[in-house]
């Protein structure tokens, strides 16, 4: 068990990171993480050796809240009701944190703990849209990587100040939606390549069957 001290300056550490990441993203060094909390460098990494290490601990609340929203949009039984579930609970937590969106969305080396649980959540979430597709709900030239195209577009909301940012999240998720909506009749342009490493999109039309 950590001495008071010991404790009061792990807690110190990990409320500066969390801030920090928040505002900023991951580019933050562990130097100007240990000068904000006011402990010395050596504390620091005695605490946390890596800076992944110190990542995962930041994150994880929003790591099983994250997973939380995706589970509870995959279990509707209404693919569609479900999949607007989770575009829009992901849109508002990830407003308040520049930092997880980054490390959902990328794979730089700092941020490889969350490979697993980026592609879990993916995987899920492309068996969640082509549920919605098949339903005739979803459009079905809807790929996973619009949904990372939406995440990195909604990282501009983290400006919006106060209660707001919120309600500016909400609604930038539905107007998404209403662009994923089947009922819409634009056409797309070919999708960046948005989902990076081992997972990679595979939502979309069906094959049609060989004869």
């Amino acid at each position: 068990m950590l001495r008071a001290d010991a404790r009061d300056n792990r807690d110190r550490v990990l409320s500066v990171a969390r801030t920090l990441f928040a505002e900023r993203g991951l580019g933050v060094t562990m130097r100007e993480v240990a000068r904000r909390a006011e402990v010395g460098p050596a504390t620091l990494y005695r605490r946390f050796p890596t800076k992944q290490e110190l990542v995962d601990a930041v994150f994880a609340d929003e790591v099983r809240a994250c997973r939380r929203i995706v589970e509870e949009g995959c279990a509707d039984p209404d693919a569609w009701r479900g999949f607007c579930s989770v575009v829009e609970g992901l849109s508002v937590l990830n407003v308040r944190n520049q930092g997880f969106v980054a490390a959902f969305t990328s794979v730089r080396p700092d941020v490889e703990v969350f490979s697993a649980h980026r592609a879990s959540s993916l995987r899920m979430l492309d068996g969640l849209a082509r549920r919605a597709q098949r339903a005739g709900r979803l459009r079905p030239d809807f790929v996973l990587d619009d949904f990372v195209l939406v995440l990195l577009a909604n990282r501009g909301i983290a400006a919006v100040a106060g209660v707001e940012r919120d309600a500016a999240a909400r609604r930038f998720a539905a107007l998404a939606l209403e662009a994923f909506s089947a009922s819409g009749g634009t056409r797309l342009p070919p999708a960046p390549r948005l989902v990076a490493g081992a997972v990679r999109t595979r939502t979309g039309p069906d094959p049609a069957p060989r004869r």
